[in-house]
């Protein structure tokens, strides 16, 4: 058998290029280091390749369908009988391309950076060392004086019986034809964004969830003005429903309840969740802790190994791209350019981009009230139809929160449903972050008219 190779040192190496490992191997390598990056798949990790980026763009093009129809109360009449029809394909195609666009993009941003690239699954040899197998079945080995583990999560099958007929949400952006049914499993943010990307695309959705309302963890309010409208958009939300199995039927599929319902359908999306991609990293070849299938890491982002770090989904804390960006970078200016900082964890904003859309920062009114007690805690909120669907005389109505502490009178948590949720609760977390009161957002003038405003003009 021949002896291996002696190995490639680099000051960096870092396994996975997503948002975390990228952000880091730039950043370490603008302050002089050499760096590689492992990866086994295309650049750009969950959010740029099967997740936000991707997502969002579909969420654009099913919203069409809504726009569309309120067209005529705005005064735009079809020229022909027939309109317009959905070409799902069309979209999924185009998606994609722009999906390959922005892959092409990031291989060029680190030929810029100077990180050199490294094709292939890497696994850990010794604490030092990574051999990485790429798609040819050829290997290389690699030694870091540091080792930044970035690699991410994956969607997980629940243990259902036929599960392994199913799709999960990194298959959907593969599809060629969207079938006339598609049942949803799962009631979190993923489940809820596919039901209305589907949903909006034509296809009849039934969505199966074990708990008594979606959106679990958000706040409750807000996650029932979302249930509400989505299913008088015709969306079939059933709540307390248990999944039994996934059975073919014909040329189709049924899944089949606990309770013995059987609900025909072309498709089945299991949105069940995502953990920490450990699988074929040898971890324990290191001596890398990991407890409850997870990487633990230190506020520095450093593993039970002193010089293996590791930052984003992985570590499983807030599985969000800008975290995982911010602790990439957060590692490397400390590590690499004499700027030691730590992430703040504590007030992270959140968007679901469902339909109606949630946003929220801070804290939910359940939370609040635990922390603070029913006398420590005001709520203030707005409902009502916006401009947008005045003239359709649609819904549904828009949501606007304020949870505010009664002792200090400092705003905890803001939260929004309805259209551009996201884009002004960004704005929002600003003035949480920096502390701000009621009274601060009641000074503030109202830009009229908008949908934003009523969060400074609330009654105090």
């Amino acid at each position: 058998m021949p002896t291996p190779a002696a190995p490639d040192h680099f000051d960096l190496l870092v396994i996975g290029a997503g948002s975390g490992g990228l952000a880091a191997a730039k950043r370490a390598a603008s302050y002089g280091a050499k760096v590689a990056i492992v990866e086994g798949d295309r650049v750009g990790g969950t959010c740029v390749i099967r997740g936000c980026v991707p997502k969002k763009l579909l969420v654009y093009g099913a919203a069409y369908r809504q726009w569309l129809a309120d067209a005529p109360s705005h005064g735009w009449l079809p020229l022909q009988a027939e309109g317009l029809r959905c070409d799902p394909p069309r979209l999924f195609a185009a998606v994609r391309a722009e999906v390959d666009r922005l892959h092409d993009l990031h291989l060029g941003f680190l030929k810029t950076a100077g990180v050199e690239l490294v094709p292939g699954w890497g696994r850990f040899v010794d604490e030092h060392t990574v051999a990485v197998t790429d798609s040819r079945g050829e290997g290389r080995r690699l030694r870091g004086e540091r080792i930044l583990i970035a690699v991410g999560g994956r969607p997980v099958r629940p243990p259902l019986a036929g599960a392994d007929l199913g799709w999960v949400s990194d298959d959907l952006f593969e599809l060629r034809e969207l079938p006339q049914r598609v049942a949803v499993v799962g009631g979190g943010f993923i489940a809820c964004e596919f039901a209305g990307i589907l949903h909006g695309l034509g296809v009849e959705v039934i969505q199966i969830v074990r708990g008594e309302r979606i959106l679990r963890g958000f706040d409750a309010e807000a996650a029932a003005h979302v249930q509400e409208a989505m299913v008088a958009g015709g969306i079939d939300v059933r709540t307390s429903t248990v999944p039994g199995a996934i059975e073919r039927d014909g040329e189709g599929l049924s899944l089949r309840t606990a309770s013995g319902e059987t609900i025909g359908c072309g498709g089945v999306l299991l949105a069940t969740g995502r953990r920490p991609f450990l699988e074929g990293l040898h971890l324990e070849a290191a001596g890398v802790q990991v407890v409850d299938r997870r990487i633990p890491v230190d506020p520095d982002q450093a593993t039970t190994v002193s010089h293996i770090f590791a930052v984003g989904d992985v570590t499983d804390r807030i599985n969000l791209t800008p975290v995982a960006i911010d602790e990439g970078r957060a590692f490397a200016d400390s590590t690499y350019g004499n700027l030691p900082r730590r992430v703040n964890h504590d007030l992270v904003a959140s968007a679901v981009f469902s339909q109606p859309e949630l946003a929220t920062v801070g804290l939910s009114e359940e939370e609040a009230l635990r922390r603070h007690g029913s006398e420590g805690v005001r709520v203030h909120r707005a409902r009502f139809r916006p401009m947008t669907q005045a003239l359709a005389k649609r819904g549904p109505a828009v949501l606007l929160k304020l949870v505010v502490e009664v002792a200090s009178d400092r705003v905890l948590g803001c939260h929004m449903v309805g259209d551009h949720a996201a884009e002004i609760i960004q704005m929002a977390a600003i003035a949480v972050g920096m502390g701000a009161t009621k009274a601060d957002f009641d000074r503030t003038m109202a830009l009229h008219p908008t949908v934003a405003e009523e969060f400074v003009t609330m009654a105090s």
